[in-house]
């Protein structure tokens, strides 16, 4: 099960649910309630030491010299037989005595709340939706409310215990089917996981979704907190950097009906109020303990109340006051915006702009793609196929001003200084990142299935093919594949620079006129194979890079000195991702990135759809963005050309 698969079995069935005020209340009422299978979802495992082992060196070949390889292979195999073992161990045993949870649980947690680096560019990612289909619906106002509402929906329905389980189907026609779910109901949840999986079916974690609603990152010296208000019932609204509240959930935990809503929203986008000197936005987007301290004096300085109506709103909306021109507008605009009018620590900021495109940009340590997908995918379709208002609704007769609350924050001289200074460096920061794209018009995933192979291995086979085009090199890359298929099961890491990679490459860039059709067809098809393989063992919680991480954590926490092996110059390099990469393929999105995750890297999201590719790259000025795209487009027009057995000029 690869990371795109798990993402795509997010979906929204079921019958709707009404209140007695006539507004629907709820996406749909499943009739398998929505955490059935979580306490019975398998373990996630720790893999094997000598395998870990292998794998790393299997990754470390392609980007090492002879010489440099033996160093980093006794180094490996001295830690494999001595102190990594006896970590190892240790992982094991914790591991056996925390069965509620996976050894990479408070790792991974504390890798994300230590880390100091502003979360903008740095942790959070966006993804921006489609269009609404119906072209008046994308009125700003209009997809603002009816978005908003959809979103109230798909938290309600998920705290009601309503929401479709998320479950990967690989017989559909055995496991997605109401005979089945009638059945599955009722086998108790402690053994529920293994039902669904005699019919093919894999239950997926949903440990991270009630982190969506009501949710912060809160700035701690040293290490953040998460903190969640599931009481509270107001929504964060941020226009022209003003930070307004009002409730969308009333006393008896109804939802607001949605004229009410759309009344506020517009009262919201029609208030003239000047943007603030000094707007708050651009402290969630400073270094951590910056922030920190900054908070501490905004404390301090009589905003407590402020603070909190912000940390607990049920989630953060971003009105924009501009249109979108084109996609690298798009991508700039969700990724990090302004600075002025986002909060960044909320779970997520739904951003709608002038012209109603609309996109996520969400916080990544509380969790990972396939959650926010799974409601993306809900919102989207709930909002296009049963909008609450329609162009011509009109807005409910109550008294906005009283309902809507705008806040206020008081800031003495040293917070004023704080914003200017966020401000400086936070422009300064996205100033100097490019983001470029590409849409590959000449095959798809169709025509790859037709030539059994893989249409992710040949995308990272066009990326490890650019690269060494651009810059004569094969580097670290990095693929996150998902390990939701697992108790509490986050990420994995898919290395997609291999021995087949760089031999493939070097065939096509160095080496063209040496090779017939036939034979580099066949250099294709040995990556694809390679890459299927790596892909399965991450999914299953059989990556290399996971494991190492929680035992350097190990050692680390017991006050070890850190073993040779970590401090082995190749480990180092190969965790410095140059390349970095994601895909997701959904109906309701149409783009996403992330940046770099390295000032020398490239953030590159990508989608492989049935008869076209998108990327889109992100980069600082020490890399060219738009050759290695030029670079990508002319590799795949390679490997397609190849693939249909044409030949290729050198």
């Amino acid at each position: 099960m690869a990371a795109r698969q798990l993402l795509r079995a997010a979906s929204g069935r079921g019958r709707r649910g009404y209140s007695s005020a006539g507004a629907a209340e709820f996406l749909h009422r499943s009739i398998v309630p929505t955490m059935h299978y979580q306490r019975s979802l398998p373990r996630l495992p720790v893999p094997k030491l000598e395998d870990t082992v292998v794998r790393y060196l299997n990754a470390q070949k392609p980007l090492l010299n002879d010489d440099q390889f033996r160093k980093t292979e006794e180094l490996a195999h001295a830690f494999e037989k001595g102190i990594g073992r006896e970590l190892h161990e240790q992982l094991v045993a914790q591991d056996n005595q925390n069965k509620h949870t996976s050894y990479i649980t408070g790792p991974w947690f504390d890798m994300y709340l230590k880390a100091r680096e502003p979360v903008v560019l740095n942790f959070n990612a966006f993804m921006s939706f489609n269009p609404d289909p119906k072209p008046e619906y994308n009125d700003q106002l209009t997809r603002a409310t009816n978005m908003t509402v959809s979103a109230i929906r798909f938290m309600k329905t998920f705290r009601a215990g309503y929401l479709e389980p998320e479950v990967f189907h690989l017989n559909p026609e055995k496991s997605d089917t109401e005979l089945f779910k009638k059945i599955i109901r009722f086998v108790p949840s402690s053994v529920s996981w293994f039902g669904a999986y005699m019919v093919n079916a894999y239950p997926l974690d949903m440990s991270q979704y009630f982190r969506l609603f009501n949710s912060t990152r809160v700035p701690k010296l040293e290490k953040d907190e998460l903190y969640t208000d599931e009481k509270a019932k107001h929504l964060l609204v941020l226009r022209n950097g003003n930070f307004y509240v009002f409730d969308v959930i009333d006393r008896d935990g109804n939802m607001l009906k949605p004229s009410e809503i759309q009344a506020h929203l517009k009262y919201i986008l029609s208030d003239n109020s000047p943007a603030p000197a000094f707007p708050l936005g651009y402290l969630s987007g400073e270094n951590r303990d910056t922030w920190a301290s900054l908070r501490r004096n905004l404390l301090d300085n009589g905003n407590e109340e402020a603070l909190q109506k912000v940390d607990s709103a049920v989630f953060c909306l971003s009105l924009d006051d501009f249109p979108i021109k084109d996609f690298v507008h798009l991508s700039h605009t969700m990724l990090h915006g302004d600075g002025a009018n986002r909060w960044y620590d909320k779970s997520f900021n739904l951003i709608i702009t002038k012209d109603g495109t609309a996109g996520i940009n969400f916080e990544h340590s509380w969790g990972d793609g396939v959650a926010v997908l799974r409601f993306q995918n809900e919102v989207f379709k709930d909002s296009t196929n049963s909008p609450a208002i329609s162009p011509q609704s009109q807005p409910a007769s109550v008294d906005s001003s009283k309902a809507v609350q705008k806040l206020d924050f008081k800031l003495n001289d040293a917070l004023k200084a704080g914003i200017t200074k966020a401000k400086q460096k936070f422009d300064t920061t996205v100033e100097s990142l490019s983001i470029n794209m590409i849409q590959f018009q000449k095959g798809g995933k169709e025509l790859l299935k037709q030539k059994k192979v893989s249409p992710d291995a040949v995308a990272q086979l066009a990326f490890q093919m650019a690269f060494l085009r651009q810059y004569n090199q094969t580097v670290a890359t990095y693929e996150s594949c998902s390990t939701a298929a697992f108790k509490h099961g986050r990420t994995e890491t898919i290395r997609p620079a291999s021995v087949h990679t760089k031999k493939c490459s070097e065939a096509f860039v160095k080496e063209l006129s040496k090779h017939s059709t036939e034979e580099l067809q066949k250099l294709i098809v040995e990556c694809s194979k390679y890459h299927g393989r790596l892909t399965r063992e991450a999914a299953m919680g059989q990556g290399f890079d996971r494991h190492l991480f929680g035992l350097r954590y190990l050692a680390l926490s017991k006050g070890l000195a850190l073993p040779d092996f970590y401090q082995d110059q190749a480990y180092a390099r190969l965790n410095h991702n140059i390349i970095s990469t994601s895909t997701l393929v959904s109906p309701a999105v149409q783009l996403g990135g992330f940046g770099p995750v390295v000032s020398d890297g490239f953030g590159l999201g990508y989608q492989v759809h049935d008869d076209w590719i998108g990327c889109n790259v992100s980069s600082y000025p020490t890399r060219n963005g738009e050759e290695f795209l030029r670079c990508i487009y002319k590799s795949l027009e390679d490997i397609f050309n190849v693939l249909k057995g044409k030949k290729i000029d050198t």
